[in-house]
């Protein structure tokens, strides 16, 4: 039976392990995911941090941090990364993060979520490119958003500088 809940301290290792292997061999990742949680734990930016847990066992992870958006609209979260072991990938881990995830941030007061990522994956929670909110330097096409209520917000959104970590 799977488990989500908030990350506790015990859980750091493990949430870093799994970061790891969930991103060793992805073909688009520089492999700095678990420094990038790291950093946004460091600097109190990781605004929401959910583990997946499997038979006492930490599977997976998904953490949300505040963007910035330049039309001045608040809060809106990041989400990134989402990891999830290798060995329980494509087992509905990852689906089920994200959901209980986007419930927290809504009971929270947030107003919608943006990431970087396969539209193929996010589509599924309703994620979809919104073409006058864009993230400088991404490809528009895997820049995707949420938003919980409209109007939808238009301008530059900037995650947490957590994001540029490389170590």
């Amino acid at each position: 039976m799977i488990r989500i809940r908030k990350e506790e301290p015990r859980d750091i290792n493990a949430i870093d392990q799994v970061t790891r292997s969930a991103f060793e061999h992805h073909p688009i990742s520089r492999q700095t995911e678990q420094y990038i949680v790291k950093a946004l734990r460091t600097s109190g930016a990781l605004s929401l941090s959910l583990v997946a847990e499997l038979d006492g066992r930490i599977v997976g992870h998904i953490a949300f941090s505040p963007v910035t958006i330049s039309d001045g609209t608040n809060a809106w979260y990041g989400i990134g990364p989402l990891s999830v072991a290798p060995e329980f990938q494509r087992r509905g881990f990852g689906s089920s993060l994200m959901r209980a995830g986007m419930d927290y941030i809504k009971e929270m007061g947030g107003n919608g979520c943006a990431l970087v990522g396969d539209p193929n994956y996010y589509i599924r929670f309703g994620f979809h490119n919104l073409p006058k909110l864009i993230h400088q330097g991404i490809p528009q096409e895997v820049f995707l958003a949420l938003p919980f209520a409209e109007p939808a917000p238009e301008g530059f959104v900037e995650f947490n500088e957590g994001f540029l970590a490389c170590t």
